[in-house]
């Protein structure tokens, strides 16, 4: 199902397709309308990430998931019960207290994010308020497990989502389990829901993803166009630093020289992830790990929110795509990558996307049939993930 979202008012409009949306996967969401200083894709992206808020303590409990290869990932458990001192809902925290069998959200950061990633650390804040247990989890090699990984993180790494989601089933055995990705951390979930298909758990609730580059090739192309290349060239050289560092951290780690060092994301691919990952080139990596190609395979219930003006994340792939029918896919004229920075009078703060992960987790918080057998577990590249 795909919709897009009005600019300033009304609901979602109809389907480009044409198609009707069931009544028991109606959305309510409210248009976004931006700020009225913050119109433009490069704004709301540059805004988004830089606006400033109230911060939390950190009172996480830090699990520690290991991978068949011998790495390890890292999940932060935010409970309902913590004594966060911030709040930003009207709900009170006293008044949200979890209970086994109560739903919980695992949230997955994107490319040079971590646990706390402005945007993981509100919806964390947000979404426990309301009574839900969250799992933040750090991708491989990145936050808290920095020192934990030999092996490189790349778009495609849904084993390591299937490893953290059987790590909160077995934790949660009685809950809806609500997965929600931003930006890479968003392939990486579609690229799970899709690889599960009909033989996701049924505890696996729904899925949301926020700005996933689903075809990595033309997101490639993408940043190399016009204004875009800063963005392109700033993650290059955070990916630089980034194995420097950890060069230091694990000498052990697989590794490559970065020589001639790179200056796109697309030369970092081919220099380093792809060939370290097992891919033959670049092109092989991009397609294997774009869940573009796994989308009509998802049978939860799914979410895709982006923005036509992301200057990240190109919109045309979204277009062309074929869904599930348990997908809908909502295209805002304006939000840029991960910012919708909107006005005042819709939702209690300015973060107009938080508010719709808070509803749509609200809207699929059900009590899954309890089914100890269904686990996903870590899978290869190639492999769908057994159950």
């Amino acid at each position: 199902m795909i919709f897009k979202a009005g600019l300033e008012t009304g609901a979602v409009k109809t389907s480009i397709k044409g198609e009707r949306l069931p009544p028991h996967m109606s959305l309510a969401f409210p248009n976004f309308r931006p700020h009225p200083l913050i119109r433009g894709g490069h704004l709301q992206t540059v805004v988004g990430s830089y606006l400033p808020w109230l911060k939390v303590h950190y009172r996480a409990r830090q699990h520690h998931v290991p991978l068949p290869d011998g790495d390890q990932i890292v999940l932060h458990d935010d409970l309902p019960a913590s004594p966060v001192s911030c709040s930003l809902s009207p709900v009170s925290r006293s008044d949200a207290t979890w209970q086994p069998g109560d739903p919980v959200a695992l949230l997955l950061h994107g490319l040079g994010g971590c646990h706390q990633s402005g945007y993981m650390q509100r919806c964390a804040v947000k979404l426990a308020e309301r009574g839900y247990r969250v799992f933040r989890m750090d991708l491989r090699g990145y936050g808290a497990g920095f020192p934990l990984a030999r092996h490189p993180v790349h778009a495609g790494r849904s084993e390591d989502a299937a490893a953290a989601l059987s790590y909160v089933i077995e934790t949660c055995p009685d809950s809806p389990i609500h997965l929600v990705g931003f930006s890479m951390g968003a392939n990486i979930v579609l690229k799970l829901a899709g690889e599960l298909g009909s033989q996701a758990p049924p505890h696996l609730a729904s899925v949301m993803a926020i700005g996933p580059p689903i075809d990595l090739i033309e997101c490639s192309k993408n940043m190399q166009r016009g204004w875009n290349r800063l963005y392109d060239r700033r993650f290059a050289r955070n990916l630089v630093r980034f194995i420097q560092q950890r060069s230091q951290v694990r000498p052990d780690a697989l590794s490559r020289p970065l020589v001639p060092q790179p200056r796109s994301l697309l030369d970092f691919d081919a220099i380093f992830t792809a060939p370290l990952s097992g891919f033959a080139d670049t092109d092989d990596y991009y397609t294997q790990a774009s869940s573009g190609r796994l989308l009509p395979r998802i049978t939860v219930p799914t979410l895709i929110v982006t923005a036509a003006s992301d200057p990240i994340i190109p919109v045309g792939p979204f277009e062309r795509a074929s869904y599930s029918p348990s997908t809908q896919l909502i295209i805002t004229p304006c939000g840029g990558h991960l910012g919708f920075v909107g006005a005042r009078g819709v939702d209690p703060d300015h973060r107009w996307l938080d508010w719709r992960i808070v509803e749509w987790v609200a809207s699929h918080a059900v009590r899954p049939a309890a089914d100890p057998r269904s686990r996903p577990t870590a899978h290869s590249r190639d492999a769908t993930p057994a159950l």
